[in-house]
């Protein structure tokens, strides 16, 4: 007799788009709780040694430092984007499925267009 898995396996099940945005919300808010103390810590350190200063912009001058402030960025706009989701599902907009592909959609779209407004916007500054 042959066993098979009592629930789907996840090699044969797809999550559907809106569980995987779900666990993205979760897992950006960890990347934030890391990210808003270091961005704190900079700024302090920005205002007080020059010396110091002057280090942390060459780090995040160079191409990993930006590649990290590209993806602390997206993270940042994604929670955001997600955020205004819950809202909406806290006042009872947006359950139907319908509502919930657009919502996936313009979560994903927000999160893209937000990034890359602000780091075009940085860039040109």
């Amino acid at each position: 007799m042959q066993q098979h898995p009592i629930s789907p396996h996840l090699q044969v099940y797809r999550l559907p788009l809106t569980a995987l945005l779900s666990i993205t919300h979760r897992f950006t808010a960890v990347v934030l709780s890391v990210g808003v103390p270091l961005l704190i810590i900079i700024l302090v350190i920005a205002a007080t040694d020059r010396a110091a200063y002057e280090t942390v912009h060459q780090m995040l001058a160079a191409w990993w430092g930006r590649a990290l402030l590209v993806l602390w960025t997206l993270a940042l706009y994604f929670h955001f984007c997600h955020g205004i989701r819950h809202l909406l599902w806290d006042i009872s907009i947006g359950f139907s499925e319908g509502a919930g592909r657009i919502a996936n959609v313009l979560t994903l779209a927000g999160t893209l267009i937000l990034t890359a407004l602000t780091w075009y916007i940085a860039s040109t500054a």
